[in-house]
C-alpha cells in the first residue's frame, strides 16, 4: 500500500529533509525540525505524490487516502491531548501547501480549520477569552470562503470596515467579544447569501475541503507563473501539512513573526526580522497593523518607538535565538522562519532557505565559506547564476519609484534612461551630440546597426527573444525590451502609444531589461560593483569549472570586453555582423545583387580589404587564443535593399542601373529566406565569396605572425552543411585558397576547418561531416528551428499558449529540447567521434548558456557555464486590499514573498544561470559568451 501520510511532532517524524521530493520543502523541514527536538506543533504531510494522482485521475484522492488521514489525525490528538470535532476541547489545525520549491503566497492556506458554532464556544470556555475565540472564528470564515468556496475576501472587509466605521476604531484589537460575535453573524450572511446554503459545520467536511482547496492551488493562475519564472515542473504537485494550531491571538503574551538569520537584503550576519503581539500569521505579511522589529538594534536602525521582541518578551526572544542558531548551523544556510508565541511558549511553524537579493546571496555564500561552514565549491552553487548577472548590469533602485507604461519580453538584461527615438540615423546623431537616447522601434534590422550602438537601450514592438534586438543587443551589451505589444509607433507623427497614453520623441524613458519593462522619465539606477566578494567567488569558480567558455565577438571593442571578462578565445565570429556599417552594406549588397561573376568580385574586392584588417585586429587582440570564423551566412532578406530609395542609393553609390537592380532584387526575393539562399549555399554556388574571406582570414594572421611572432589560431566555420559532399567541397576550397596564401607569402599557420551544425540531417549524418570537418558547434538555434519547423522570430505568436496548455513545459528556443534536439546533438556527437575520436565540440546557440534543466528524471546532455536569459510571462498578480497601503513600509514576510504591495502588472524576469569568467575592474558592458 502506497504511503500518502507522515506524521511529525512530539520529538519524532517518520521523514526528514532528505525527502523534500515527497514532502515538499515545508513538510520535509517541519519533519526535520521535530526530529532535532524543537517545539514544533504536531501534524502529518499528504504528499506530493497525492496530489499527482488528484490531478490524473480527475481530481479525485487515492482510495486508501482517507483512512491515512485519519490514523494521522488521531496520532496528532494524542499529542495535543484535544480531540478534532470535538465541542468541549476541540483541535483546530492549519493546512498548508509546501512544494518541494520554495513558492512563497503561490498556494493557499487556510487556518483556524474545526472552528464551528459548537467548538468555538468550547475553545472559549477553555481559553477563557471569548473575544480571542470570535476573532479566530471570523478569520477562518473569512479564509476558509475566500480558498475553498471561492467567495471573495472584499466582500468580509466591507463588513468589517462597515463595523469598525460604526463603532469609530481603527484596528482589529480594538473589537471586543460583543463585537466579533455581529461580525461573525454578518460574516456567515455573507456566506449564505453569495452559495445559497449555510457556512459548513461539519469540520471533517472542511478538512477535505481545503485540502482539495490546496491541491487545486497548484495549478492556479499565479502559481502557474510562479513554476514558469523558477522552471518548476508542473508535474512535482505539491504537498499538504495538516498542523495543530498554536495562536499569537492569545493575548499581550501571545505573538506571531518572521525571521531570517541573515540580513535578505545585504546579507550581513544579524538577525532581522518582525512579529506582532496578539496576532496571527496573516496579520504580519498583510500589513494591516505595522510589525514592530525583533532585535532593540532593528528597531533603533528603523527609528521605531514600539518595542522589540527582544525588549517586549526577553525570556521567549532569547530561546528564539537558540532555535534560529541550531537552525543555520544544521541547514547551512540562512533560514526563513515563522514562529508562534502562545501564552508565553515559543512553537517554531517553518523554516526554509531564505529568499534573499543577489547581492546578499553573493556575500552569504561567501561568507558561510569563509566561516568554514560549507565549501568553495558549495558556495559556488549557492549562488544563483540570474544574481550574479543583476550585478554584472546597471540595475534600478529598488526604492525608486516604477511607473510601468508597457511591459515586454527581458531581451536583454540591464537598465537604462533615455530620449525616446523611431530613427537609427537621429539615434547616431544625438548620441554624437552625447545625448542617452532609447531606440524604439517595431523591429530592428541590419540597417539599424547605427542606432543601436548608439542607442542606450532598445525597444521593439514585435519580435522574439531570439529576434534581431534580442540577440544583437546581447551582443552588444544593451539593455533590451523585445516583443512590447502594448506600443504602438507611429513614426509620422513621431510618437508611440501604449496603456491609453501617448510619448513623443524626445520624451524620457527608461527600460529594465531585466523585468522586460517601459517606465515613464528617469529611473534612479545602481551600477554594478564587480570587485570584493564577487571577484572572490569567480575566482573559486575558475579553479573547479571543466568547460571552457568564449565569447561571440566581431568587433574590436567585443573582443576586449571578452577579454577582460576572461574569455578563453571567440566561439562565433558572425562575419555578415561585419558589413553592418554604412561603408560596407553597400558592397555587400552590390555583391549579392551582381548578376555575374565579375561583378561579384569587383565587389569582394572592395570588401577584402576591410575583412583583412577587422580579422588582424581581432588576432591581436585574442593574443594566441583560438578565433572561430564563421563564413558569411547572411538571410539576403536582411541585406537586399526593399525600398526605391535604398536602390537608389545602392546604385548611385556603385554605378549600376537602378531599374537592373530593382530586378535583381525581385528575382533573389524568397519565400522562406531562412531556409534558403543561405549559409554555405553561397559558398557552393558562389565559391569566390568564400574564398575570399579564407584568403582574408590566413593573410591577416600572417601578418599578425609576422608582427608579433605568435601565430594565431584561425578555426574556419562552415555554416548550415547537411551533405558529406558539401563538407568535402567546401574543405576543398578552404585548403586550396590556403595553400594559394601561403605560396605567396613564403609563411604559413596552422587553421582548423570545421561546420556548425544546425539542420537535423547534418546532425544524423555526423560521421560523413566529421571526414573533413575537425570541429563540430552546435547551432541550437537554428537546429531547434529546423527540427520542430517552427520560426523564432515568429513564435511568440503561438508558444504562450502552448506552455500554458502544458504542451511544451517551457520555450524550446530557450531551453534545449533535450528529447528531439538533444537527441540529435547526441547522435551527432557519437557519430563524429567515430569517424574523428579527436572531432572538438561546442555549442554554439542561444541554449548553449540556459540554466541546466530542474532536478527530474532527465539528464542533460551537455552543461556549460555560459550566460543565456530566459522569459516568462503572466496575466498579473491578485489586486491586495487597499488598506495594505496603510504601512509604512512592507513587511519582511511580504519581501520575501516577492508579492507586490499594489496592483501592476507581474515582472518579466531574467532567469540566468551562469558562472561567468572574473571580469575586468570596470569593464563597458557584457558579451555574451559561447561554450
Amino acid at each position: 500500500m502506497t504511503q500518502w501520510v507522515y506524521g511529525f511532532g512530539g520529538g519524532s517524524a517518520d521523514g526528514d529533509a532528505s525527502m523534500k521530493n515527497l514532502l515538499g520543502g515545508k513538510g520535509a523541514n517541519l519533519a526535520e525540525m521535530s526530529s532535532l527536538g524543537l517545539p514544533v506543533p504536531p501534524g502529518f504531510t499528504v504528499t506530493t505524490e497525492a496530489c499527482v494522482h488528484y490531478f490524473s485521475q480527475g481530481q479525485t484522492y487515492p482510495a486508501d487516502l482517507e483512512g491515512q488521514v485519519k490514523t494521522a489525525l488521531e496520532q496528532v490528538e494524542t499529542l495535543t491531548g484535544k480531540r478534532f470535532g470535538d465541542a468541549a476541547n476541540p483541535l483546530l489545525v492549519s493546512v498548508r501547501s509546501g512544494a518541494r520549491a520554495s513558492m512563497p503566497g503561490m498556494m493557499d492556506t487556510v487556518l483556524n480549520l474545526g472552528l464551528n458554532d459548537q467548538t468555538v464556544e468550547g475553545l472559549a470556555a477553555l481559553s477563557g477569552d471569548r473575544r480571542f475565540t470570535l476573532d479566530s472564528y471570523r478569520r477562518f470564515i473569512t479564509m476558509y470562503s475566500n480558498v475553498v468556496l471561492g467567495i471573495g475576501h472584499d466582500l468580509f472587509e466591507e463588513v468589517l470596515d462597515d463595523h469598525k466605521d460604526r463603532l469609530g476604531v481603527s484596528v482589529d484589537t480594538e473589537l471586543t467579544a460583543g463585537d466579533w460575535e455581529k461580525v461573525v453573524a454578518d460574516y456567515k450572511a455573507v456566506v449564505e447569501r453569495e452559495q445559497g446554503e449555510p457556512f459548513p459545520q461539519d469540520p471533517a467536511a472542511q478538512m477535505w475541503g481545503a485540502v482539495g482547496a490546496v491541491f487545486d492551488s497548484w495549478m492556479n493562475d499565479r502559481a502557474k507563473f510562479y513554476r514558469r519564472m523558477h522552471d518548476i515542473p508542473e508535474s512535482w504537485g505539491t504537498a499538504v501539512n495538516i498542523q495543530s494550531m498554536v495562536f499569537g491571538n492569545m493575548g499581550q503574551t501571545s505573538a506571531t513573526g518572521v525571521a531570517f538569520t541573515r540580513n535578505p537584503s545585504t546579507g550581513e550576519a544579524k538577525l532581522y526580522g518582525e512579529f506582532l503581539i496578539n496576532a496571527q500569521g496573516e496579520d504580519v505579511v498583510a500589513g494591516i497593523r505595522t510589525p514592530q522589529s525583533l532585535t532593540k538594534a532593528g528597531r533603533e536602525e528603523m527609528g521605531e518607538s514600539a518595542p522589540s521582541m527582544e525588549e517586549a518578551m526577553p525570556e521567549v526572544f532569547g530561546q528564539f535565538v537558540d532555535v534560529v542558531g541550531k537552525l543555520e548551523s544544521h541547514y547551512r544556510d540562512m533560514q526563513d522562519i515563522e514562529f508562534t508565541v502562545e501564552q508565553g511558549r515559543l512553537y517554531m511553524l517553518q523554516t526554509r532557505n531564505g529568499k534573499r537579493t543577489g547581492k546578499a546571496a553573493l556575500k552569504i555564500a561567501v561568507d558561510l565559506a569563509a566561516e568554514g561552514v560549507i565549501s568553495q565549491e558549495e558556495a559556488i552553487q549557492r549562488v544563483d547564476p540570474s544574481a550574479l548577472d543583476q550585478l554584472l548590469h546597471p540595475t534600478l533602485d529598488p526604492k525608486a519609484q516604477r511607473n510601468v507604461i508597457a511591459a515586454g519580453l527581458p531581451a536583454s538584461p540591464g537598465a537604462a534612461t533615455g530620449k525616446v527615438v523611431f530613427d537609427s540615423d537621429e539615434a547616431e546623431r544625438l548620441g554624437q551630440l552625447g545625448d542617452a537616447v532609447i531606440l524604439v522601434r517595431e523591429e530592428t534590422s541590419p540597417e539599424d546597426i547605427h542606432g543601436m550602438h548608439a542607442a542606450r537601450g532598445i525597444v521593439t514592438a514585435r519580435g522574439g527573444m531570439t529576434s534581431h534586438a534580442a540577440v544583437v543587443a546581447r551582443g552588444m551589451g544593451r539593455p533590451c525590451v523585445s516583443g512590447a505589444g502594448e506600443i504602438h509607433i507611429d513614426e509620422e507623427a513621431g510618437l508611440f502609444r501604449a496603456r491609453g497614453r501617448e510619448f513623443r520623441a524626445g520624451e524620457i524613458v527608461t527600460i529594465d531589461g531585466s523585468k522586460g519593462e517601459v517606465l515613464e522619465g528617469a529611473v534612479d539606477m545602481i551600477e554594478p560593483e564587480l570587485t570584493g566578494d564577487f571577484q572572490t567567488l569567480m575566482a573559486w569558480a575558475d579553479k573547479v569549472r571543466r568547460l571552457k567558455v568564449r565569447a561571440n565577438a566581431e568587433t574590436p571593442l567585443d573582443a576586449k570586453t571578452a577579454r577582460g571578462f576572461g574569455a578563453e578565445g571567440i566561439g562565433l565570429c558572425r562575419t555578415e555582423h561585419m558589413f553592418f556599417d554604412e561603408t560596407r552594406i553597400a558592397a555587400v549588397r552590390e555583391m549579392i545583387l551582381a548578376d555575374d561573376e565579375q561583378g561579384r568580385r569587383a565587389a569582394l574586392a572592395k570588401i577584402e580589404p576591410f575583412q583583412k584588417a577587422d580579422f588582424t585586429e581581432l588576432f591581436q587582440i585574442m593574443a594566441g587564443l583560438p578565433v572561430t570564423i564563421r563564413l558569411l551566412d547572411p538571410p539576403l532578406h536582411e541585406f537586399i535593399p526593399h525600398s526605391d530609395e535604398d536602390i537608389d542609393a545602392l546604385a548611385a553609390s556603385s554605378g549600376l542601373d537602378a531599374a537592373k537592380l530593382k530586378r535583381r532584387a525581385k528575382d533573389l526575393a524568397e519565400t522562406n529566406p531562412m531556409l534558403g539562399h543561405r549559409g554555405c549555399r553561397l559558398g557552393v554556388a558562389y565559391p569566390e565569396i568564400y574564398e575570399m574571406q579564407v584568403r582574408a582570414i590566413l593573410e591577416a594572421a600572417l601578418a599578425v605572425k609576422a608582427e608579433s611572432g605568435a601565430a594565431p589560431t584561425p578555426e574556419i566555420m562552415h555554416p548550415l552543411v547537411a551533405l558529406g559532399l558539401e563538407m568535402k567541397y567546401l574543405r576543398e576550397l578552404t585548403d586550396r585558397t590556403a595553400e594559394a596564401v601561403f605560396a605567396a607569402a613564403g609563411d604559413r599557420v596552422d587553421y582548423q576547418v570545421g561546420t556548425m551544425i544546425e539542420l537535423p540531417r547534418a546532425a544524423l549524418r555526423a560521421g560523413d561531416l566529421a571526414e573533413n570537418a575537425e570541429f563540430f558547434s552546435f547551432g541550437t538555434n537554428d537546429l531547434t528551428q529546423t527540427t520542430f519547423g517552427i520560426s523564432r522570430d515568429d513564435s511568440g505568436r503561438f508558444l504562450q499558449a502552448y506552455m500554458d496548455k502544458g504542451i511544451f513545459e517551457t520555450d524550446p528556443f530557450v531551453r534545449l529540447d533535450q528529447e528531439g534536439v538533444g537527441d540529435l546533438i547526441r547522435i551527432a556527437a557519437e557519430r563524429g567521434r567515430a569517424v574523428r575520436p579527436d572531432v572538438k565540440l561546442g555549442i554554439c546557440g542561444e541554449h548553449g548558456a540556459t540554466r541546466p534543466p530542474s532536478p527530474s528524471a532527465r539528464k542533460p546532455v551537455s552543461t556549460t557555464s555560459a550566460a543565456r536569459p530566459t522569459a516568462c510571462r503572466s496575466r498579473g498578480w491578485r489586486r491586495p486590499r487597499p488598506r495594505c497601503m496603510r504601512r509604512r513600509a512592507p513587511s519582511a514576510k511580504r519581501i520575501a514573498s516577492g508579492r507586490p504591495l499594489q496592483a501592476r502588472r507581474c515582472p518579466r524576469v531574467w532567469a540566468v544561470r551562469s558562472v561567468p569568467a572574473p571580469p575586468a575592474p570596470s569593464p563597458d558592458k557584457a558579451v555574451r559568451p559561447t561554450a
